[in-house]
């Protein structure tokens, strides 16, 4: 019983992480995401409904209006681009970077003020990014997942295989201490991975406070291979000094 509450309470979370993410969910989406009955869905919703975490609209649900899940998503949007902000000042005169899928990833292009900067992404998202430092982006192509706006497959793993970069910048679904870093997509996993591998200087990974210590479906990285985690202040604090046990550098960002 103790494990199928868990099952329950994560779908839930990831509900609410989705939703935090894009304003709004989709019964029909979510059904086939999380891999469950259009019913099942609809009794997370009225049950997050119940304990004020969202509205339900017919065929899906909203943040609320008064409080509760919108001032999250704002807390959590506001971390996310304090994260993208510090990371960006990392970025050199000069520095090629890898960046994947991840939306605070991507949200680095906009506050980088290095000259010469090659940016090489996975991410089809960027073509609408702003980019103030005219830095060169190069796609990496393949098979384009248009939800997400994700590049992937053999096509976009052979290209990554021609190429290196001097830092690699890389958002996760989640990261612990002993998993390491995961993702939701099986699609991202070698592709994120690679990102790891093909660098000259180093890797970062960018996670929220609501991503430290989570563990999703697929194993991107290692913690053994984790050498800088970028996060916030609302990071749990017994996560921050487990990774730092391990040698790892964790960044947080007022």
């Amino acid at each position: 019983m103790k494990q199928s509450r868990s099952v329950v309470n994560s779908r839930r979370e990831r509900i609410l992480e989705t939703l935090r993410q894009n304003g709004n969910v989709n019964v029909k989406e979510l059904a086939a995401q999380l891999q469950v009955s259009h019913l099942t869905i609809r009794r997370d919703l009225q049950y997050l409904e119940d304990h004020k975490q969202l509205e339900r609209f017919y065929g899906g649900a909203r943040c609320g209006a008064a409080g509760g899940v919108w001032d999250e998503k704002n807390k959590i949007q506001l971390c996310r681009e304090k994260i993208a902000r510090y990371a960006a000042s990392l970025v050199a005169d000069g520095d090629s970077i890898f960046i994947n899928t991840s939306a605070t990833a991507l949200g680095i292009v906009k506050y980088i003020t290095a000259k010469n900067v090659t940016v090489i992404t996975n991410n089809g998202n960027i073509i609408g990014e702003d980019n103030p430092s005219q830095a060169t982006v190069v796609l990496l192509g393949g098979e384009l997942r248009y939800m997400k706006g994700a590049m992937v497959g053999e096509f976009a793993l052979n290209n990554l295989g021609r190429v290196t970069a001097k830092k690699s910048f890389v958002g996760c679904s989640g990261v612990s201490p002993d998993t390491g870093m995961t993702t939701e997509l099986l699609n991202e996993v070698n592709i994120n991975a690679k990102m790891f591998h093909r660098v000259t200087g180093s890797s970062y990974i960018l996670a929220d406070h609501t991503k430290l210590g989570k563990k999703s479906s697929f194993v991107s990285c290692p913690a053994s291979e984790i050498a800088n985690i970028i996060t916030d202040r609302e990071a749990p604090r017994h996560v921050v000094e487990e990774f730092r046990e391990k040698g790892i550098e964790v960044f947080q960002v007022d």
